[in-house]
């Protein structure tokens, strides 16, 4: 009952310095307004794309594996650039050979990426961007579909000219039809569109299926040669039952195999996987965080200043009436409290307007930038917990001051 009478008068005396003296309690709060807004707007948008990157990266699967020729993220510095150059790239032959001996995946497919140029009637695309793949890559990925279908195991094994299109491809070439069931050009063969990608937009990782053509593998490989394409990459998914660390101890050793590798040799394949990712973005994001905090860190210590001033001030004002108060037995934590509180009351309606400028300058701009930005419950809290603990910093001194004041010399200076 006692706190709750002191945290009663103490946010009275806080509404009471806003309004006798406007203007002083104004520039003081607005420090901490300030820092606040600006604290939690970094915290807000790194938070914000932080959660994109890793949604975008998440869709490369936590249970998947990538047999590339370059490993993510430079490898470590266990080798020299020049020596990733000089790996031959996965290949078909050697999909084909996992694909017979592997045990531990559930899935697995081989696909590589070519720009061609796409037509439909006098519509064209140039540089779009196509997709051979074998038939387990929809698996892997799991992406959604607006309309049609993905291809059947058939199709798939028989190299039909089928086709699943992005829905940015599907616009340029068709328009407002619909372009099921009809006929896309590409290296001068037609290709039936069965199924249109549902619209997603370009991911912060870089990927855009809004913009891919995925076709069968075995189609691409009765037009072109498919074998050490730039840029191909085997993706392998685990068993329910399997660890992924088994699966990769699986394929290495297989790849080590089929490529003849002697034991001594170093692999001249990567194995990669989400981790490799993971494990930066959380060094990457680390640092952005405490360049935020640093950042935001010197605007509050700011507002700390002038809380501490309004504070010293609110202190000489009612030294007679501490003095009246202590006279009566009021005792030395209650009056300490009673100011520390009254500080904390101050910081916190300063920290909820810089939390109220971040939420209503969101609801303004956010809809314009590419990646979604959301003031979360957490931002919130961390904003009114920064500014209770301001709080308590700035007002500690005056307050402990206050409250070592003696009764009679109190009330004597403040007659």
């Amino acid at each position: 009952m006692i706190f709750f009478r002191i945290l009663k008068e103490s946010f009275n005396f806080a509404i009471h310095a806003l309004t006798v003296n406007k203007l002083r309690t104004i520039l003081s709060l607005l420090g901490v307004t300030i820092g606040i807004f600006t604290i939690i707007s970094v915290f807000t948008i790194v938070d914000s794309l932080e959660r994109s990157i890793r949604s975008s990266v998440s869709e490369l699967g936590s249970n998947v594996v990538y047999i590339q020729k370059m490993p993510w993220g430079g490898g470590g510095g266990e080798y020299k650039w020049w020596q990733y150059f000089q790996r031959p790239e996965p290949s078909y032959s050697d999909f084909e050979k996992l694909e017979n001996r592997t045990t531990t995946t559930k899935a697995l497919c081989y696909a590589f990426a070519m720009n061609k140029t796409l037509k439909n009637g006098l519509n064209s695309i140039e540089n779009a961007t196509v997709l051979p793949t074998t038939h387990d890559y929809y698996e892997i990925w799991n992406y959604d579909l607006g309309e049609g279908r993905y291809f059947s195991p058939q199709e798939s094994k028989s190299g039909a000219p089928v086709a699943v299109i992005g829905s940015a491809l599907a616009e340029g070439l068709f328009g407002s039809q619909n372009p099921i069931g009809k006929d896309v050009k590409m290296m001068g063969r037609k290709m039936r569109v069965i199924g249109v990608f549902e619209k997603q937009g370009q991911s912060l990782v870089g990927q855009n299926i809004d913009e891919f053509m995925v076709v069968p593998m075995n189609f691409a490989r009765a037009i072109m040669n498919v074998e050490d394409q730039n840029g191909a990459f085997i993706m392998a998914m685990t068993k329910d039952n399997v660890e992924l660390v088994a699966m990769k101890d699986e394929l290495r050793g297989l790849m080590r195999s089929i490529r003849k590798l002697k034991p001594k040799a170093d692999d001249n394949f990567a194995l990669n996987e989400m981790s490799l990712i993971s494990g930066g973005l959380d060094v990457l994001f680390g640092i952005v965080g405490a360049a935020g905090a640093v950042i935001g860190g010197f605007s509050i210590l700011v507002g700390g200043f002038g809380i501490a001033n309004i504070m010293f001030v609110s202190v000489r004002e009612r030294t007679n009436q501490i003095g009246i108060q202590k006279s009566l037995g009021a005792k030395n934590y209650f009056i300490l409290l009673q100011f520390l509180l009254e500080s904390i009351v101050l910081c916190l309606i300063g920290g909820s307007l810089g939390i109220l400028i971040v939420y209503l300058l969101l609801l303004i701009f956010g809809p314009s930038i590419d990646f979604d930005i959301m003031l979360s419950p957490k931002n919130v809290i961390q904003g009114l917990s920064i500014s209770a603990v301001i709080g308590v910093i700035s007002g500690f001194i005056p307050a402990y001051i206050a409250s070592r004041l003696d009764p009679v010399e109190a009330i004597r200076s403040g007659g």
